[in-house]
């Protein structure tokens, strides 16, 4: 299975990979990259349906995947689900969101926000760097942030704090993990087109908060190809603790 008429990317062959959120959005379209490079695939999510669907699409275009039923919130069920398994690549890409002022926030939503995008990552990147280090063997876990996690915007206080959490956790993690061979970085898309989002970036609000990127347009998933490729291959073996922003320059677009 390649990409396009062949793989972008030398040195990923052969070599296996977790993709959490693997049932929509980012997650199926980092599965499908990765698998398109040779990597075998293990596809998390809660929605098991989903995953198994996007695992028989792979195979049948001569990929290797696996589905794994997981909530990444839920620590218990991420150590008993990955300790005994070792990874080339860790893609912590599980997240949600939520959408409302700070004073109208209440307590369940907070939690299902933080739980989801900041203690998940860090379950599993736990769970899949104690299985490297029992195996001898180093890897590379990329946690997909955002640029929230550098600025803010209305209604989104649970998201950016998650956010910027989980830039600060990938650089801890990067600090402690880098003598046993463990890279950690952060991919931190700006606007990028999904199914979730797609409908209201048609919206008049949608292209106004557009006008504030400047090369005026929204990202594509594919946009990021080269970043999360870059930081998946032994091409960035001396890049640990960083992050790499994707987003159309919005994050330096003046006040």
């Amino acid at each position: 299975m390649t990409a396009g008429n062949s793989a972008i990317w030398p040195g990923l062959a052969g070599k296996s990979a977790l993709v959490t959120g693997a049932s929509s959005g980012l997650g199926v379209h980092f599965a499908r990259l990765l698998a398109a490079q040779g990597v075998a695939v293990t596809l998390a999510a809660r929605r098991a349906d989903k995953v198994a669907a996007l695992c028989d699409e792979i195979s049948a275009a001569g990929g290797h995947a696996t589905p794994l039923a997981l909530d990444v919130a839920d620590g218990a069920a991420v150590s008993a689900a990955l300790s005994d398994k070792v990874f080339d690549i860790v893609v912590n890409n599980a997240g949600t969101a939520a959408t409302a002022t700070a004073l109208d926030h209440d307590a369940a939503t907070i939690d299902r926000v933080i739980d989801t995008n900041l203690k998940g990552p860090f379950h599993v990147a736990r769970a899949t760097a104690q299985a490297m280090v029992a195996a001898k063997r180093g890897g590379t876990i990329i946690n997909i942030a955002s640029i929230l996690g550098f600025r803010v915007a209305g209604q989104v206080a649970a998201y950016a704090a998650s956010k910027g959490g989980l830039v600060q956790l990938s650089r801890s993690l990067a600090l402690e993990w880098a003598r046993h061979g463990i890279r950690v970085n952060a991919l931190c898309p700006g606007y990028i087109e999904t199914e979730i989002n797609r409908d209201f970036f048609a919206t008049e609000a949608g292209q106004t908060l557009l006008r504030r990127v400047p090369q005026r347009r929204l990202g594509q998933p594919s946009d990021l190809d080269g970043a999360f490729l870059l930081l998946a291959s032994d091409l960035s073996g001396f890049m640990t603790g960083t992050e790499i922003i994707v987003d159309g320059g919005h994050v330096i677009s003046s006040l």
